[in-house]
């Protein structure tokens, strides 16, 4: 079959071949990639299940599990796009669709060609979606120590990532927070550890306990917008950090708590939270009377993994969804990791689909 009688399947129909729960699956993969809503993310692995299928120049035998590489131009008039971004919806227009191709060529998704007649596509290669032609290799996912020299700047652009739809700068975000992690690294260390590939010794995950100052504490019984900082414009730190030995400390602010999407899977998950355990008691040595862990909600995914491990909500913002949410040290430090996330909703591939970040 050509690809011309292929047009004999209806793009409105791209459901029936490509399962909306995959769909869901390379949508949350590419999270967190600049300049791409959630929506456009959806039309982009709509269009690529759709020229896939016209590639192959005939009728799926069987539904798509995956997407693979295509090779070349592939034409695709604007009323097929429409068909494809608007089924079930209030139809959109061709201009719309052409619009919506044009958001996904300048995020560097599609490449576009029009020879005077015919608008043809290329879907580029995105490694991070295409599956491995062999099995790689496994990589084990240590915790390790921050080390501001070498990690700052990776971990600061992947916690930027994560923030575009608080600030859509990611360069002005990851600046910051590359500033700010080395000097909270200067003042106290020991709450900073990262999870880290065996193979290339990057950072793919990062958690930061804060020993607030007693003067501070009182953020704590405000609104939690007003204690944002390292995802804002704010100069200032409204949270000021203790000293090792200060007998007025007693609370921790977890200021972040994040492992990147693709290696949010259930071992790693626990074996950071043991982790994060094991560095309290830690910190317990150089602040006698810790007894309180403060966290923001910073993303509305982050609640399912909180409440999971047992904070409470305290002060909900005024103007946001955001509030305040509360665990006693001692209890988190009994926790049973394994049982308290055993019921978390993990995807097919294991990846947590709910959350991964607190901040």
């Amino acid at each position: 079959m050509s690809i011309d009688l292929v047009s004999a399947i209806e793009p409105a129909l791209i459901d029936r071949w490509f399962p909306t729960e995959q769909q869901r699956h390379y949508v949350e993969q590419l999270r967190g990639r600049s300049g791409l809503t959630r929506r456009r993310a959806e039309c982009f692995v709509k269009l690529w299940a759709y020229l896939m299928i016209k590639q192959q120049g005939k009728v799926p035998d069987a539904l798509i599990t995956e997407l693979v590489p295509l090779e070349g131009e592939i034409p695709c008039t604007h009323r097929e796009a429409a068909e494809l971004f608007y089924s079930g919806t209030e139809r959109g227009s061709d201009r719309a669709a052409g619009m919506m191709i044009d958001q996904l060529v300048q995020v560097g998704l599609v490449e576009k060609a029009f020879d005077g007649n015919t608008i043809s596509l290329t879907i580029r290669l995105l490694p991070e979606l295409v599956a491995p032609t062999a099995p790689e290799s496994v990589v084990l996912l240590p915790p390790d120590f921050f080390n501001p020299r070498t990690d700052a700047v990776p971990v600061a652009t992947f916690l930027a990532q994560e923030y575009t739809w608080i600030n859509s700068s990611i360069t002005a975000l990851a600046h910051k927070m590359t500033r700010i992690l080395r000097q909270w690294a200067q003042q106290y260390s020991t709450g900073m550890r990262v999870l880290r590939r065996s193979d290339n010794l990057q950072p793919v995950g990062i958690y930061i306990f804060f020993p607030t100052a007693m003067q501070s504490e009182e953020n704590f019984f405000r609104f939690p917008s007003l204690s944002l900082h390292l995802s804002t414009i704010t100069v200032t730190d409204p949270m000021e950090m203790a000293k090792p030995g200060d007998p007025d400390c007693t609370a921790i602010f977890v200021r972040s708590w994040s492992i990147v999407p693709p290696h949010m899977q259930q071992a790693a998950l626990s074996q950071f939270l043991r982790d994060s355990q094991q560095t309290l008691i830690q910190m317990r040595e150089d602040f006698p009377n810790l007894c309180d862990i403060y966290a923001l909600n910073i993303h509305p995914r982050a609640e399912l993994l909180a409440q999971a491990l047992g904070f409470q909500k305290t002060i909900q913002d005024p103007q946001s969804y955001l509030c305040w949410m509360y665990m006693a040290l001692d209890r988190f430090l009994e926790l049973d990791i394994e049982a308290a996330i055993g019921h978390l909703n993990f995807g097919h591939d294991n990846s947590l689909m709910q959350l991964s970040k607190l901040l």
